[in-house]
């Protein structure tokens, strides 16, 4: 199993960006998938999932409407658009597929690279 996340840079301030992760090896459709960050000196956290079929959608609530993820089956892929990106969302952003629609990393048994992200003030 691959997931490749891809999209990542450097952004100033109320700038967007838009993240990708290509998976391979698996079944795309029996898995949830999820976007984490992780700042340096921080744990990893939550930042939004999307169930198999691409109905339905959680977010970490600080973000206030600001990301979208999203899902192609067709492509076996994920996104997560970010906008009105704040110095604060700089982190490493990492993708994962788990068999559960939940917050917690632990339940996601596959994660890819990350990818990072850096926004200027």
């Amino acid at each position: 199993v691959q997931l490749q996340a891809s999209g990542g840079g450097l952004v100033q301030a109320g700038g967007s960006l838009r993240l990708s992760c290509a998976a391979s090896g698996l079944t795309f459709t029996d898995y949830h998938m999820a976007w984490f960050r992780q700042a340096p000196g921080n744990e990893r956290e939550f930042v939004a999932n999307i169930n198999r079929f691409g109905s339905s959608t959680y977010y970490e609530d600080s973000l206030n409407g600001r990301f979208t993820i999203s899902r192609d089956n067709a492509k076996n892929a994920v996104y997560l658009q970010m906008s009105s990106l704040k110095p604060e969302d700089t982190a490493a952003y990492y993708c994962a597929a788990g068999a559960g629609m939940t917050k917690n990393l632990r339940a996601y048994g596959y994660w890819g690279q990350g990818t990072q992200v850096t926004v200027s003030s």
